[in-house]
């Protein structure tokens, strides 16, 4: 699936019990996201450098909204005052869902 096709989709509710993600399926779906890596078969993460400490932290104010209307929170991680971590996984299914990369290819245009 596109980024594009994945940013035009909405993140739904995940119940645990439900399936995570084979590997096989979140590589493909990693395809159109670049920079983005998988984690352990877990999670998916992408690091970007800010120019500055205030970029980065704009950057998660920036992510902030989006994450909230799609209520699906990645984990930030910001290091060395201008290295943004972000990190997606399903915590109520322990893995990989849908969501985690429809919040990416939302966050994608933000992190070009």
């Amino acid at each position: 699936m596109s980024r594009e096709a994945l940013a035009k989709k909405k993140c739904v509710p995940c119940e645990g019990g439900a399936t995570p993600l084979p590997a096989s399926a979140a590589q493909a779906l990693l395809r159109d996201l670049p920079g983005w890596e998988l984690v352990e078969g877990k999670a998916i993460r992408k690091t970007v450098k800010c120019a500055d400490f205030l970029a980065a932290v704009r950057l998660i104010q920036q992510i902030a909204p989006i994450a909230e209307a799609e209520d699906h929170h990645p984990d930030l991680h910001l290091t060395g005052y201008r290295r943004l971590t972000i990190e997606l996984s399903t915590h109520a299914i322990g893995g990989l869902s849908e969501n985690d990369f429809i919040l990416a290819a939302k966050l994608e245009p933000l992190l070009a």
